[in-house]
């Protein structure tokens, strides 16, 4: 095969790791590609460099492709989410004011009772709570929408602001916003630099949110299968090795490099071991599957959890677009076309029942082998693909 470079562009954000992994580690060498990682600065010029064909493939949250196809914000260009990059790894906090507040009506921080935070919020904040968001499509906005509409918090007392995940923790010492929804490794710099605490993961409101995935254009993607096909594989091979226990050190190293990450290993570290500092008062926590890259399906596209996302969106607008066209732009049908000769264990069906899974289930899989890890919502709820309500 013949080495071909594709240009793929990123967020500096922890769960762009299998990409930069992949470029970095020699699974792309492996086949035949190399990975021109270009950094972007904000999300909303992540999504038009790609729109516009700037680059073939991204790291992109997983909702802009399913806003996309609705016709939201204003690009409709065709995308197509071929992978998920990852599951879980956001996180919630509040600004020094809002901390102490809620220290002073003695919360404790426990980052994992969703119900509770949000009922101690309510009491802590009057009126109404800004809260910065990477962008207004994003897993981000679709869980703390969920969160405030079925908590004492109230979705009427949120406004959202959009702030670039880099500028999170200048925009809350500025006072610009309250609190912050972002992905790792944001949050902890915010704690670092004193001026924001941790209260929530993602994962408690959601244990199997899909948070990024490897979207490319979809001309390209069925224009270009052998090069998508080595993409997609060279992906998989680096989230497997992400996974490892062993490999944590040295991708903390590689993340943090100033063409990447531009932060200390430590910090990068947290989101990876899922140990993460939750305040200038150093309480720890240790949150298991805070970030998930591999194993469990986690890099499956369902098509059910674009349907929670579609619904989710086509509800708040008011819209009146089919379920299933916009769950389309998922594409398990071409994950399994290129994963099937790597040995992978492919789930059997593409869509499942989101919030079922309590404890660690078996299911059915190419190899037989595959078990799916607990991805209950706060509330219990079970979203049902076939009749959303």
């Amino acid at each position: 095969m013949s080495r071909v470079t594709i240009p793929v562009a990123y967020m500096p954000l922890v769960d762009a790791a299998p990409l930069i992994i992949a470029q970095e580690m020699g699974f792309a060498d492996a086949e035949a590609i190399a990975l021109d990682l270009i950094a972007a600065p904000s999300w909303s010029s992540l999504r038009d460099m790609l729109a516009f064909g700037r680059v073939d493939a991204a790291h992109m949250l997983s909702a802009i492709p399913v806003a996309m196809r609705l016709g939201l914000g204003g690009m409709t260009t065709p995308l197509a989410a071929v992978s998920t990059l990852s599951v879980n790894g956001n996180v919630f906090g509040v600004g020094r004011p809002l901390e102490d507040r809620l220290r002073a009506l003695g919360s404790e921080f426990d980052f994992a009772d969703a119900r509770h935070a949000a009922s101690m919020l309510a009491k802590a904040h009057n009126g109404v709570l800004t809260v910065g968001v990477p962008f207004p499509f994003s897993m981000h906005v679709e869980l703390l929408h969920y969160w405030a509409e079925r908590t004492d918090l109230g979705s009427d007392r949120i406004e959202f602001r959009t702030v670039p995940p880099p500028l999170m923790a200048e925009a809350l010492e500025a006072g610009d916003i309250d609190a912050f929804c972002v992905g790792e490794p944001w949050g902890s710099v915010a704690v670092d630099r004193g001026v924001g605490a941790l209260l929530l993961p993602g994962q408690a409101i959601w244990q199997g949110a899909p948070e990024k995935v490897l979207a490319t254009r979809t001309d390209w993607a069925e224009s270009e299968p052998d090069l998508l096909g080595r993409l997609i594989r060279s992906v998989w091979h680096a989230s497997r090795w992400l996974a490892k226990p062993e490999s944590k050190i040295a991708a903390s190293e590689i993340l943090g490099r100033s063409m990447y990450l531009d932060l200390p290993p430590e910090i990068i570290d947290r989101a990876l071991s899922g140990r993460l500092i939750l305040s200038s008062h150093g309480e720890q926590r240790r949150n298991e599957n805070f970030l998930r890259f591999h194993g469990a399906a986690s890099t499956f596209p369902w098509r059910s959890q674009a349907k929670w996302i579609a619904h989710r969106l086509i509800e708040r607008y008011g819209l009146s677009t089919d379920l299933d066209a916009a769950a389309s732009v998922f594409r398990a049908d071409l994950y399994r076309q290129h994963m099937q000769d790597t040995g992978a264990d492919l789930p059997g069906a593409s869509e499942k029942l989101e919030g079922a899974i309590l404890h660690p289930t078996a299911v059915a899989s190419s190899r037989g082998q595959l078990s799916l890890l607990p991805d209950r919502f706060f509330d219990g709820a079970v979203f049902d693909p076939d009749a959303p309500i």
